[in-house]
């Protein structure tokens, strides 16, 4: 039997794969183990990858709020409506951008793509918020980032890749531009449809930036503000109990990693089900064209 040639590059390839799952992992792990450990093993720096004296103190003080739960299903509600706004704004700009009969079309590409290197900054965004009335509004965490110009130009790049002799055939069967959007094109770009809707959905799930500079009602508040107020919070209690202060706390390195996996956790739930778009859906957007 003819024995196989060890190829040193498949080699070289799977173990930099390996190292790259690795390092991706530890700290994961690390969050999870602070998160379940006691006060004692974190200050005494004896966690590693593993639980030391293990307890769900943490998660108790995340869930022991009577808002949290309100503001992560407020949170779920913002990141899909978020998403779906920013889907039917960014199909609407990309796809009459892939039609050359459509006058000034590398004027408007031109627009689009100046704002990826410049922006009006931080008091003229706030300014116009105001001024339009958005202020104290879930539209303020919606509509200022309601489209990006990088999906954008990886959707158009997805939908000219589309043959031509599909969009001709169904309009020659009498379908109009609409008909030829909602029959033809979007089926078949559905890994780059998918592959956007988590970069937005994980965009705004991530965000509190905005809630601090918009929102003072505390009802609009999104889950990753919330979890920084918490922890803020926390904080300030062990500088109380650093100055000689008496009272339980709980450490606000255990605090941050309950927090980050309180917040991850959803994502994870859902990006299993995205993924097998992911990689056709970036891939041929970014290549094609």
């Amino acid at each position: 039997m003819r024995k196989q040639r060890i190829n040193f590059v498949d080699v070289a390839i799977i173990v930099f794969i390996i190292a790259v799952a690795i390092t991706c992992l530890v700290p994961f792990l690390y969050m999870i183990a602070l998160s379940l450990s006691s006060n004692s093993a974190i200050t005494s720096q004896k966690v590693t990858l593993w639980p030391v004296e293990f307890t769900l103190e943490t998660y108790k003080t995340i869930l022991s709020d009577v808002e949290m739960i309100y503001t992560l299903g407020y949170s779920i509600v913002l990141t899909i409506v978020y998403t779906l706004v920013c889907m039917f704004l960014t199909i609407c700009a990309a796809y009459p951008l892939t039609k050359k009969r459509l006058k000034g079309r590398s004027f408007f590409l031109s627009l689009l793509v100046i704002t990826m290197y410049f922006s009006g900054g931080l008091i003229p965004s706030y300014m116009l918020v105001k001024n339009l009335g958005m202020m104290n509004s879930i539209w303020s965490l919606i509509l200022p980032g309601a489209m990006s110009v990088f999906n954008l130009i990886i959707l158009k790049t997805f939908f000219s890749s589309l043959p031509e002799s599909l969009e001709e055939s169904a309009s020659i069967d009498g379908c109009n531009e609409l008909g030829i959007l909602f029959r033809i094109v979007l089926p078949l770009s559905l890994p780059s449809i998918a592959t956007l809707s988590l970069f937005y959905a994980v965009d705004r799930w991530n965000g509190f930036q905005d809630a601090l500079f918009y929102i003072t009602d505390k009802n609009l508040y999104p889950m990753q503000l919330k979890l920084y107020q918490i922890i803020t919070a926390n904080q300030q209690l062990d500088t109380q109990q650093g100055e000689g202060s008496v009272g339980a706390y709980i450490v606000p390195e255990s605090l941050k990693a309950a927090s980050v996996m309180f917040a991850t956790v959803p994502i994870l739930v859902v990006y299993p089900k995205l993924q097998k778009y992911f990689v056709d859906g970036v891939m041929t957007g970014a290549i094609k064209g």
